[in-house]
This record gives C-alpha cells, structure tokens and sequence, in this order.
C-alpha cells in the first residue's frame, strides 16, 4: 500500500470518529447523514482529495498528505481548492470557509472568516454540527476579540494596565 493510501485510511477514520459519513461519488448520497465527506471531486483547480458537505451544502476541503509531510506547504493548495469550489455543486456560501489538511496523524485547520486566516494544528476534524454553527455566523471569537472597545484604565495601576495589555504577547 502506498503512503498516500495510508493515510487516506487513517483520514476515513478521523473523519468518522468525528462524525462524517465518508463516500466517494459513486455511492454518493448526501441526504445520507448531516455531515457527508465526498472523495475527490473535480474542481477547477483539481480535485481536492474530501470535500465537506454539511445538510447537503458544500462547506470545506480536505487535502490529505503521506505521513511524514510538511503540512504548512500545501495549505496554500486547500486554499485554492476552497477559493475555487466543483462548479454546480451548492456550497453553503462563495468561497468555502473551511479547509483541512491531513496526513492521518497530524492535521491543520484553517477558517477563513478568521481575520489574518491561516492553518492551525488540531486535534481532529470537527463535528459538521460544529462546521455548521459555525458556517452560520458572520464572524470568529478572533474577529470579535478585534472589535473590543479600548481598555478603560481609570483606576487601575499600571502594573494592572501592564498585565492585560500584554497578555499573550509573552
């Protein structure tokens, strides 16, 4: 078995345990379940190797990797499959907000309506209810943490001052 197919098995697997009916398009029926992980669908850019359908809506990308593989230099490639979706296929919004990438022990997750999006390691694959809730809102956590009004320091000390401002930026 080939590296590539290795690791496809152990996406089917993730995706499964996180709640993902895995299909490939000849047995494709995406009123199968909520969430529905379609293999290798054409698109205009090629075919990314699992496209996520939640309640029949196109709403990610998955891009799987042989074990072994940097991760962060294909996510430039689930970008694109997610900028540029299979044509006629209804997909929850324009360009997907979601995509994957995954060699089956590691894998990154990027959100789009993220300001400064980018790939980020997890620990599985979200549930479509997530994916779906979260398909919902107009942004992130991280978005709102950005529209925070200024910190009101009237009576605070500067020690105080100090600790919230820099928080996170040790």
């Amino acid at each position: 078995m080939k590296p590539e197919e290795r690791a496809r098995q152990k996406i089917d697997g993730l995706l499964e345990a996180s709640g993902w009916i895995v299909q490939s398009r000849e047995n494709l029926n995406l009123s199968s379940g909520i969430g529905v992980a379609l293999r290798e669908l054409p698109s205009p850019t090629g075919p990314a190797d699992y496209w996520l359908f939640v309640n029949r809506q196109l709403v990610g990308a998955v891009e799987a990797k042989p074990e072994g593989y940097t991760l962060s230099s294909v996510a430039d490639q689930s970008k694109r499959y997610m900028q540029h979706p299979p044509v006629g296929v209804p997909s929850a919004s324009g360009p997907l907000s979601f995509g994957y990438e995954s060699t089956g022990v590691e894998t990154y997750f990027r959100n789009d309506k993220d300001p400064d999006a980018r790939s980020r390691l997890v620990f599985s694959f979200h549930r479509p209810e997530t994916l779906e809730a979260w398909n919902k809102k107009a942004g992130t956590l991280r978005a709102g943490l950005r529209e925070m009004p200024p910190l009101i320091t009237t009576g605070l000390r500067d020690c105080q001052i100090e600790a919230i401002t820099t928080q996170g930026r040790i």
